[in-house]
């Protein structure tokens, strides 16, 4: 009994000195490993990257941009389901242990030795998050043993749901996703409260191999991990058998979110909106700081916009000749690949690509470019169809000089007559066009060109083009603003400027022709370039170039009589801007694609809106009085002198160059601009309460054609545009002003007259012309009394 006491106490003895010696170890390697342990308390404060969303202005989803595709839901927004699911699939004890399971490594180890198919991680998801946030991914010894610390160390500090809360935001879930909210968009195009078991069952499945389980390469796989997880599901009760059976029996339909501005034409609106952003807040924030941007973008005016540019330009170019054909290629065994293989451009739809098969004397047989599938494979499926005599019609080419079999070319199907197509191509001639709310510059559509898949290039915004005589009525509000009346007379006679140079600069007008003294409204109705010189000579170049720089059409303009009729250059979006303060009586306002931005946490830290509103701060109601909004914009030029423009680019479309758009019977004015040779062509207009304005032109300018002019390409544009726009809303006159004299004259003298040929002039106090002549014409300079000489006399304004 003594040696058996003896043994034991030796024993004991041995087991305490081993104990000690390796309690010593271990705590020398926690003190050791605690000594560079990263701070685990930022995660308090942790922001991940989120992606910024940019919203259109009934709230539709325009855009996303990101580095690492992830919506923040906090613990609350998670639904239950979610939660229990990647419990289930991850870590089963979660709620039960203190950062490490020592449980779930003897169960992985069991499954190791087992060899079973589906291998268990023995890391908790507080261990991952230790290392998804706080360490590296390297498989060693150190890094394992700093996560058990950290994960100790995080399960004392935060709460079970806040580390859920990290977990499920930050672990990656393939095809770019981070986070369960962007993997639910991304995969199955829902929100996270929309998924069923079975699709909560294969997100959950992903965070041990995202890229092995892609259901599009290794769907087979894929169901059989999401399959597992749906068992694990149900045997921790969180799902019963009949759901678990259900789920199971689901087939694995992804359908991932295809989020693109080209669904409605926005792609260079939506790039704007990114190099703004990107301008105001830098690529980190823009990419990475989880904004929420409202725009002001309206989807159904962009999409008519953008059809009426397109028409405009195609209508144009078609007029011009045949020059469609793309590339060719060898038709071989299956043309489908080499056409497959040609880039599309995903706006121009239904447009498509097209191969000629075969040419005979009256139709072309064309196979279509294949589809590709959501993983990028081209389809078996080949698809033919038939080019006849309708569809080629505009060419006027017999089909053999056309094409030939193996040319590529774009065609269009034929609304109700299948396996019909009409010829198309892609037109040389590009424009831009943008419509704007002439009260507050909030950009409502914009189209920088024919494909934003094309051409990046935004004409509406970087396209530096001459406005040409669509700049006029700048010149003429100036007129009008300082002396001048509608009626007012200019001379329409040749006129001889000295350049200073030792040149002489002689204007000519479009037609080549004078036609004597006119009034102020007729030389803008009728865009007469040595009417507006002769004025512009006149009131002076620097008061031109000031109004120039108040209404935004350009910064610093050269005070050169050449360029009151348009020369200098500027924008689509800036003559539009300056249209719509003649619109809104005189109100400056500032151009803009955005409405409000939102940082991650809801705060506002930008908004379009600068008014001021009065008593809106109220607590409560004590009888004060209703709130106002406070308006300081400046007034930049006179409220009558806006409208008196205005009236006059009514006269415009109902009796001038923009006679093509009075087929609408609609209250609208504008004015079109072509310049030197036809190289811009442009029409800027609006309606009581929409501004809209297009430009066409080559990029690289050239001219359009000796026929080419505003009044056949750019005015039908605005035409077609404001006929889509306008439909179904009652047509309402321009606001006038207080103090504005409306008075029926001659179209012709702008004199005091009744019956046919008369027309209602809009005159400002003191400035009615007489009821009558003193001499014999209102050319005859003895013509006028001394005391309206300022309304139609020698004076300011008078004969020139």
């Amino acid at each position: 009994m003594r040696g058996i006491a003896r043994f034991l106490g030796f024993l004991f003895a041995t087991g305490a000195i081993v104990f000690v010696i390796g309690a010593g170890i271990v705590a020398a390697v926690i003190w050791k490993f605690e000594q560079d342990l990263p701070d685990y308390s930022q995660l308090k404060n942790y922001e991940p990257p989120v992606m910024t969303r940019v919203h259109a202005a009934d709230g539709s989803l325009l855009a996303e941009y990101a580095r690492e595709r992830r919506l923040y839901l906090p613990s609350a927004a998670i639904p239950p389901l979610v939660k229990e699911a990647f419990i289930a699939a991850e870590d089963k004890n979660f709620y039960s242990h203190r950062g490490v399971d020592p449980e779930g490594i003897i169960r992985a180890a069991m499954v190791f030795v087992q060899g079973t198919k589906h291998m268990q991680g023995a890391s908790t998801i507080t261990q991952q998050v230790a290392k998804n946030f706080l360490l590296t991914s390297d498989r060693t010894v150190e890094r394992k043993i700093r996560e058990i610390l950290l994960s100790l160390r995080i399960e004392t500090a935060y709460s079970k749901d806040k580390i859920l809360e990290l977990y499920l935001n930050e672990i990656y879930l393939g095809l770019g996703n981070y986070g369960v909210a962007a993997a639910a968009l991304g995969y199955f195009d829902k929100s996270v409260h929309e998924l069923s078991v079975a699709e909560v069952a294969y997100l959950a499945a992903l965070p041990k191999e995202p890229s092995a389980l892609n259901p599009f390469r290794n769907r087979d796989r894929a169901v059989e991990r999401r399959n597992y997880v749906i068992g694990r599901m149900a045997e921790d009760g969180y799902i019963t058998a009949e759901q678990a059976k259900a789920a199971r029996a689901e087939p694995l339909i992804v359908s991932p979110r295809v989020l693109t501005p080209n669904s409605i034409a926005a792609g260079f609106f939506a790039e704007e909106v990114r190099r703004e952003l990107s301008e105001r807040y830098g690529e980190q924030k823009l990419y990475e700081g989880g904004l929420s941007v409202r725009t002001t973008l309206d989807p159904k005016l962009q999409l008519m916009a953008r059809k009426a540019l397109v028409d405009g330009l195609v209508r144009y170019d078609e007029a011009h000749g045949w020059h469609g054909t793309v590339k060719s290629i060898d038709l071989g065994q299956d043309w489908g690949v080499p056409l497959g293989d040609i880039p599309e451009y995903g706006d121009i739809k239904p447009w498509r690509l097209a191969v000629v098969l075969d040419v005979s004397d009256t139709a072309l047989r064309v196979g279509l470019q294949p589809e590709h599938d959501k993983s990028g494979a081209l389809s078996a499926e080949r698809e033919t169809g038939t080019v006849g005599p309708d569809g080629m019609k505009w060419t006027n080419k017999k089909p053999k000089a056309l094409a030939k079999p193996g040319d590529v070319v774009y065609v269009e199907p034929v609304a109700g007559k299948a396996g019909e197509f009409r010829l198309r191509q892609i037109p040389e001639v590009s424009g831009a066009c943008v419509a704007m709310d002439p009260f507050t510059g909030r950009v409502l559509a914009m189209v920088g060109g024919f494909s934003y898949d094309l051409s990046e290039f935004n004409r509406a915004t970087q396209a530096q083009r001459q406005p040409g005589s669509s700049f006029k009525p700048i010149v003429y509000a100036a007129a009008l603003d300082n002396g001048y009346t509608p009626s007012s007379i200019v001379l329409d006679e040749p006129i001889s400027i000295d350049q200073g140079n030792g040149e002489i600069w002689t204007p000519q007008n479009f037609e080549g022709k004078s036609g004597g003294p006119h009034t102020l409204r007729f030389g803008i109705e009728h865009s007469i370039n040595q009417m507006t010189v002769r004025l512009a000579r006149d009131i002076g170049m620097p008061l031109i170039t000031e109004y120039a720089k108040r209404f935004g059409v350009y910064d610093n303009l050269p005070p050169y009589l050449s360029m009151s009729l348009g020369a200098g250059e500027t924008t689509v979006l800036r003559m539009v801007t300056a249209y719509s303060m003649f619109d809104n009586g005189g109100k400056r306002i500032k151009a803009t694609l955005i409405d409000r931005i939102q940082d991650r946490w809801g705060n506002t830290i930008y908004k379009h809106d600068e008014r001021i509103c009065q008593g809106c701060d109220a607590k409560a109601w004590d009888n004060q009085d209703e709130p106002k909004l406070i308006d300081k914009r400046e007034q930049v030029i006179d409220p009558l002198s806006a409208y008196q423009i205005t009236s006059i680019m009514q006269g415009v479309i109902q009796r001038g160059t923009g006679i093509a758009i009075s087929e609408l019977h609609r209250t609208l004015a504008g004015k079109t601009g072509t310049t030197n040779e036809a190289k811009d062509l442009w029409f800027v207009g609006y309606s009581p309460n929409l501004a809209f304005g297009v430009f066409m032109g080559y990029d690289k300018p050239r001219s359009l054609g000796d026929s080419a002019q505003a009044a056949l390409y750019t005015a039908p544009i605005f035409r077609d545009f404001m006929k889509m726009a306008l439909a179904n809303t009652p047509d309402t006159p321009f606001r006038v002003p207080p103090g504005i004299k409306l008075i029926s004259v001659d179209v012709h003298t702008g004199m005091r007259a009744s019956g046919p040929g008369t027309i209602v002039e809009a005159f400002k106090p003191g400035t009615s012309p007489p009821d009558a002549y003193f001499g014999d014409s209102p050319t005859d300079p003895e013509a006028f009394s001394p005391d309206v000489s300022k309304a139609v006399g020698t004076g300011p304004g008078g004969l020139y």
